[in-house]
């Protein structure tokens, strides 16, 4: 995962050494640090985490989020990133770092992540595009390690077999632990032998792979594998998450069981938004951050909070806009919001007042906001 947009909240940085760092493709290349003895417990971290790292591009310190290919037994923090442009922030970082040189590293987050369950039998099957890869590398390692009754299943959409990145990695598991872990690779822009294997990873995509892939279930000949999914893992793109999340769900399974990271800012809704609210005009705000306290007015409670807010160019935290990353979570002190959708806050959180702006809609006159949080 790559945010480029700091969160606003207090985080707490560690130098680690590089300690090895390799090209796997034209445009993508990974960084493995090591962890001091000392540091071990800031770096204790789940499957599918990521950390935030802070170096500097032309001559300014930037603050990217990338996510963790190495699983938690493996004691080290690996990182699988991409190069967007040749000017970018992540080019710099790929040009003027090397082994043996310092970067500061926060400790892991993210809560693209899901319970282990060693003594249960379990069906995951998970979606990735690109670089969205990397959380389910992590996962599918640390699933594999501690997991002997689980049984997995990848769909790996990339442009071509030149782009496809950790394939020595996910090939090795799929031969060492061939009877519980399936992987199957998809082309957008390479012509395959079979055309199944042809194109994107979308609704259409989804619905063969459920009759084609996912039918005969050799546990139990009255079901479908698909019938038996416990998680649903996605890693990609915006709208490709939107597609997948919306197909798995109509297919059956339900929203608390289909988990995903965005990996780009993403403005839409992942589900559609069913509910209407009564018009409510000229909204006092108040809100908290970093310290600092600000007042304004809302014309209407027509959209969300996060959005009006960047609208009269507050700069509130954000990164994905569709109630996933958690960038923009808030204490709601005074007043009342709908929140619309919540991937991300836990019930405890919500219990304790806490709202993702980026999802809540006013009902209220006034609300009154704190997103100091640390």
């Amino acid at each position: 995962m790559e945010q480029q947009i700091y969160k606003g909240k207090l985080i707490q940085f560690y130098p680690l050494k590089i300690a090895k760092k390799a090209e796997l493709t034209k445009n993508t290349f990974s960084l493995e640090f090591d962890i001091p003895e000392n540091l071990k417990e800031n770096f204790k971290f789940d499957a599918g985490q990521f950390v935030s790292v802070k170096f500097k591009s032309h001559g300014k310190e930037v603050i990217n989020d990338y996510s963790m290919t190495s699983a938690p037994y493996e004691g080290k923090i690996c990182l699988g990133i991409k190069v967007n442009s040749p000017d970018g922030a992540t080019s710099q970082l790929f040009q003027n770092y090397s082994e043996g040189d310092e970067l500061m590293i926060s400790e892991p987050a993210g809560r693209f992540t899901i319970v282990s369950k060693p003594s249960e039998f379990r069906t995951i099957v998970a979606f990735a595009a690109g670089i969205g890869i990397t959380p389910i590398l992590s996962h599918f390692k640390n699933i594999l390690h501690n997991e002997p009754r689980t049984r997995l299943f990848l769909f790996f959409g990339n442009k071509s077999s030149d782009d496809l990145i950790y394939r020595d990695q996910l090939d090795h598991l799929a031969r060492t632990c061939g009877d519980r872990l399936q992987i199957f690779y998809f082309f957008s822009q390479e012509k395959t032998a079979d055309q199944f294997f042809y194109g994107r990873l979308d609704e259409k995509k989804l619905n063969l792979i459920i009759n084609q892939i996912l039918h005969l279930d050799d546990t139990d000949e009255e079901s479908t594998i698909w019938d038996a999914v416990d998680e649903v893992l996605i890693c990609g793109k915006g709208e490709m998450i939107k597609t997948l999340a919306n197909a798995c769900y109509h297919h059956g399974i339900p929203k608390k069981n289909i988990h995903f990271e965005l990996f780009e800012e993403y403005n839409d809704d992942i589900y559609p938004v069913e509910k209407e609210f009564p018009l409510i005009e000229n909204i006092d705000v108040e809100f908290t951050m970093l310290g600092k306290k600000y007042t304004t007015q809302l014309p209407d409670n027509k959209d969300r909070i996060l959005q009006q807010l960047l609208l009269q160019k507050f700069p509130v935290p954000y990164s994905c806009k569709s109630g996933i990353c958690g960038s923009c979570e808030c204490s709601l002190e005074e007043g009342e919001v709908e929140l619309l959708e919540n991937e991300y806050l836990t019930e405890k959180e919500e219990g304790q007042g806490h709202i993702l702006a980026c999802m809540s809609i006013v009902k209220s006159k006034k609300i009154k906001l704190n997103f100091d949080l640390s």
